[in-house]
């Protein structure tokens, strides 16, 4: 398998994202790529040379000081003041991973040929990926139209050797890492600084980054449902093919599909029940579960198309000879999906929440707060008032960014989408639900240990054998956050293959 992905105009996919990042390739720019960047800048040096009519962001100014022409002997300096002033980003910094989704995808939008960039700025930003030198981005800024304008202003910053970057670890000024690796400054032409700035890559590299994590959850709610449904000694009909077949919702189908695999096999949930139904945190599992499936399915739909699309202004198109100034860099579609995103992610730490409230309510056979000697002991009390604060959290999280606006430019740009806000928001709302799931399956480990010697199935005993040894039976009172960090670590690091994640 090679360790280069080559830019191209194949469809670049999600799976594809995940191989690259987790396999740690290179990225290269194809022939056809760079045949396509050099074409269009061409034939951008041409129409200047021999047109002096006024081209938006080319040689006008930006926002409501489009109508400003610029002499010919200004249009760098033009595009260098355009990187300088947008970089006006507040907050924390964005993760680095997401930042190098960023110089993936902003390299992959300026592969189309309709940008008007030079190769070398592509190349540029090429070796930063390779090199993992991460400029420093911060999360506050963007109001998701005009595109991702000032943390992309902070991405492009260091292409002239100004702002910071993240190397080897450390927080460095980027013209100090440039003279490391003997790299002049490249020098902007007319319309890059443009072509940088606007874009959606801000939240598409969020997205795509959520969307990998969101898919790795789903597949970790269900496994960790199944061995709450074990734990708990829940019954196994509610997810028979017959009941989900006549109501055919896809993700519905799938998540009792895995279920009915999951439990394939174990002693406890084919043991006679007591009980006749079991609460709608365990039943319902595939109708909850099932529906952030198809929720996924949505948002995964619309970052596969803003991924493979050219997102800058204006647009150049060579064959038609036409420069056009439109609006392809609205997050409107994005901001939707994320906020879609929040609402679906919250509900499966809504319902984990609900079974880890059951496991610990003394009920089926199991002891008050899942440990021996209860009342001396708290035991399990606490993990669940964590889960039900995080939980609440979240739904503050889930309410919509996108439903507002809020007009900038000086009354040019009067709508925007919010959609960096909804991206941000949903990075804290999908991590929350890692860290619900994670105290779900600290309780259903403890709580499955009560059914001995009954076993469930071979692929859970499995799966618990690993986890185990990292986190242990839990006799006494002992200090739990570190229990915790120690689930999720084990969960974060559970690999899961792209055929089971993304099927």
């Amino acid at each position: 398998m090679s360790s280069t992905h080559f830019i191209s105009s194949e469809i670049l996919e999600l799976s594809t994202i995940r191989d690259i990042i987790f396999q740690n390739k290179t990225i290269a720019l194809s022939k056809d790529a760079i045949q396509k960047i050099e074409k269009c800048r061409d034939y951008l040096d041409d129409k200047i040379k021999n047109q002096d009519a006024p081209i938006y962001g080319i040689n006008t100014g930006f926002g409501s000081l489009c109508n400003v022409e610029i002499s010919k002997d200004k249009l760098t300096q033009l595009q260098e003041n355009l990187v300088m002033s947008h970089a006006c980003g507040v907050g924390e910094k964005v993760p680095d991973a997401i930042v190098k989704l960023m110089l993936l995808l902003k390299v992959q939008s300026l592969s189309y040929g309709h940008s008007g960039v030079q190769l070398q700025t592509v190349q540029r930003l090429v070796d930063f990926y390779n090199n993992d030198i991460l400029p420093v981005i911060y999360t506050k800024g963007s109001l998701g139209a005009s595109g991702d304008l000032a943390p992309l202003a902070h991405l492009a910053l260091p292409l002239i050797a100004k702002g910071e970057v993240v190397y080897e670890g450390e927080i460095c000024d980027a013209y100090e890492v440039l003279s490391k690796f003997k790299w002049e400054a490249i020098q902007l032409q007319s319309k890059e600084g443009l072509a940088l700035l606007n874009g959606t890559q801000f939240m598409s590299a969020y997205g795509i980054h959520l969307l990998i994590k969101s898919h790795q959850l789903s597949y970790m709610a269900d496994l960790i449902g199944s061995i709450s449904l074990d734990a708990f000694d829940g019954r196994i009909e509610p997810f028979n093919a017959l009941v989900h077949l006549v109501r055919p919702h896809n993700g519905q189908i799938k998540t009792a599909e895995r279920i009915r695999e999951f439990l394939n096999g174990s002693e406890l949930v084919q043991q006679k029940k007591e009980h006749v139904q079991d609460p709608y945190s365990f039943r319902c599992i595939p109708q909850v579960h099932g529906a952030t499936k198809d929720t996924l399915d949505f948002v995964h739909k619309v970052f596969k198309t803003e991924i493979n699309a050219v997102t800058d202004n204006p647009n150049i198109f060579v064959g038609e000879d036409e420069i056009i100034s439109g609006g392809n860099f609205h997050g409107q579609p994005l901001a939707l999906a994320l906020d879609y995103l929040k609402i679906a992610m919250a509900e499966l730490g809504n319902i984990s929440e609900r079974r880890i409230y059951q496991l610990v309510s003394g009920l089926r056979g199991l002891p008050a707060f899942l440990v021996d000697n209860p009342g001396v002991n708290s035991g399990f009390m606490i993990p669940q008032y964590t889960a039900a604060s995080i939980v609440s959290a979240n739904k503050q999280l889930a309410t919509p960014a996108s439903i507002d606006s809020i007009v900038s430019s000086n009354g040019q740009e009067d709508h925007v989408s919010m959609g960096a806000n909804a991206a941000t928001q949903c990075h804290e709302l999908v991590y929350n639900v890692e860290r619900i799931l994670a105290i779900e399956l600290l309780n259903a480990s403890q709580a499955i240990h009560f059914r001995k010697p009954m076993k469930s199935s071979n692929l859970i005993e499995s799966f618990l054998g690993a986890y185990t040894k990292e986190v242990g039976f839990v006799k006494e009172d002992l200090v739990f956050y570190k229990l915790i960090e120690k689930t999720i670590h084990f969960i974060d690091e559970f690999y899961i293959e792209n055929e089971l994640i993304f099927d």
